[in-house]
């Protein structure tokens, strides 16, 4: 006759034993520590970092053609960088088409975080939108009413199709 409590019982000590001594094995190993490089806006401490996480407060406000400089219930996208701009130290004419002049020339192949990317979205020879590129491909700006403050993919956009320039502008 088998005895299948006693089976049992032995098997659940035998089991027990074995991941006590390799829990206990475990905790006497020091594993060697790596750190993953991260490309989050927490994690940077640049000035185009401390830029972006400004505009990102804004995120969903709304868009209204012409808004007063230095107002934040409402954006244009000049009016959006120069704010986010000028409380990071760095003073921006107030229209897209003056910033398209300040700073300084960068290829649309040498973006880096922080730089202002200008477009004729209408097509009619004249700058009329300005964003501000974040790294990884994206826009942060604002657009249209009923979007407001916004992030979106550069590559294949209207932004990107109807690009003039692009404009570094921190040091």
């Amino acid at each position: 006759m088998i005895n299948l409590p006693s089976r049992f019982a032995k098997r659940a000590l035998t089991l027990t034993l074995g991941l006590s001594i390799a829990f206990t094995g475990a905790l006497t190993f020091t594993p060697h520590t790596t750190h993953a490089a991260t490309s989050s806006s927490a994690s940077k401490t640049s000035l185009a970092a401390k830029i972006e996480a400004t505009g990102m407060k804004y995120l969903g406000k709304p868009y209204k053609f012409g808004a007063k400089s230095g107002i934040t219930s409402a954006f244009d996208c000049s009016s959006f960088t120069q704010y986010i701009f000028k409380k990071n130290g760095i003073s921006l004419p107030r229209s897209s088409q003056q910033q398209a002049k300040a700073g300084v020339r960068v290829s649309k192949s040498a973006l880096k975080p922080g730089d202002l990317v200008f477009s004729d979205t209408n097509g009619d020879g004249v700058i009329n939108h300005v964003s501000l590129y974040i790294g990884n491909g994206k826009l942060l700006h604002t657009y249209r009413v009923g979007i407001g403050v916004t992030v979106s993919t550069f590559k294949g956009s209207a932004w990107d199709r109807h690009f003039v320039t692009a404009r570094r502008v921190i040091k």
